[in-house]
């Protein structure tokens, strides 16, 4: 019994049962790293279809916000020569005004009446500014504050929303790497704590199991430093 106890406590056989229990261990966190790896991998790809679809629809906005702009730049085009028409023919006198009202039974009054809802502000805005101080207002409505196109902002919306999802992407994509790493690094343990019970040299085998375990460690605590994503 004194001999079997005296063995239990022998180098060799406390090398080897460390070894063990450090290799069990090594396993389990192995699966578990791989596992977190490519969890993360698939969100990361999640991430990155998200900001493709925010980037077309981005784009699908802003070439609506396009087309609305071109249809303002019509009507107000055809306002103006409209406009120039019905102050030559006398119809129309803007002398004296402070805000333009469209005159009844005009061509230009018809067209104004017909101009989109969003456009309407900075075209009001930019008639006061004009028949206040023609030589310093704006050239056009369009460069107007008060000219601003709902498709536009959520064009802009969308584009800021892809590069969060982009942002979210490349973070997920890092911490996939990281969990690739601790999975290299327990490979490094199983190794030296395999090797370590195979060497025949006492003072060998303990520097093999002591590099395994700070191995272990140092792999343990990026396991509980990284996020993580439940199975469940």
């Amino acid at each position: 019994m004194a001999a079997r106890v005296s063995g239990f406590f022998d180098t060799s056989n406390r090398v080897e049962l460390a070894a063990t229990i450090i290799m069990s261990l090594a396993a389990i966190f192995t699966a578990w790293a791989a596992f977190q790896s490519a969890k993360w991998s698939g969100e990361q790809a999640i991430a990155f279809a998200e900001a493709g679809a925010a980037r077309t629809e981005s784009t699908r906005f802003d070439t609506r916000a396009g087309q609305m702009t071109s249809i303002d730049v019509a009507t107000f085009t055809n306002w103006i020569n409209a406009l120039n028409e019905d102050i030559a023919s006398g119809a129309v006198e803007l002398t004296g005004r402070t805000k333009y009202e469209p005159t009844p039974g005009t061509l230009s009054g018809f067209i104004s009446a017909r101009f989109r809802d969003e456009f309407k502000p900075a075209f009001d805005a930019w008639t006061e500014a004009f028949l206040a101080d023609s030589a310093n207002a704006p050239p056009t409505p369009f460069d107007m504050e008060e000219y601003v196109l709902a498709d536009r902002l959520r064009a802009e919306g969308l584009v800021v929303e892809a590069e969060e999802h982009v942002a979210r992407a490349r973070q997920n994509n890092e911490n996939s790497d990281n969990y690739v790493l601790t999975v290299v690094a327990f490979a490094l343990v199983l190794f030296f704590s395999g090797v370590s019970s195979k060497l025949d040299s006492p003072r060998n085998s303990l520097i093999a199991i002591v590099v395994g375990s700070v191995l272990f460690v140092g792999g343990t605590v990026v396991i509980l430093i990284l996020p993580k994503i439940l199975p469940f």
